[in-house]
């Protein structure tokens, strides 16, 4: 599963319901103990957040984020103040891995199919097969 984000602070998520950019960045604030802002803000922690369609409409992209906080701790942390599941990368050579947050905290290997659109990605669970 992700832990520890390898690019040094740009974490890539996508959430599973159509959620406005203030709500995510209040989750995402109270889940790191850290001002999170828009990109063009002057916070520590900055956080883009844009929709798609797919199963996970609503992107996240947050940069500066802090190196002392594992990736899908943080995940996992947002999900359950928001309510909704979130995906994030897993750390396999598969590029349909993913691992899922879900809003009780829980953290589960996934596969998703994903297609790159003009909005950005569209992600749709794989229902043919769980993931191994």
């Amino acid at each position: 599963m992700a832990d520890m984000d390898p690019t040094g602070g740009l974490w890539n998520w996508a959430a599973a319901s159509s959620l406005p950019a203030d709500r995510v960045h209040g989750a995402l604030a109270g889940a790191l103990e850290r001002t999170v802002g828009p990109l063009e803000a002057k916070t520590g922690v900055l956080c883009d957040v844009y929709h798609v369609g797919g199963d996970f409409p609503t992107v996240i992209d947050v940069y500066l984020a802090p190196e002392s906080i594992a990736e899908a701790t943080a995940a996992s942390a947002v999900a359950v103040r928001l309510g909704v599941e979130i995906i994030l990368p897993d750390d396999s050579l598969d590029p349909g891995g993913f691992v899922l947050a879900a809003p009780d905290g829980s953290l589960t290997e996934v596969l998703l199919d994903e297609v790159e659109t003009d909005a950005g990605p569209e992600r749709r669970l794989r229902r043919d097969r769980p993931a191994a």
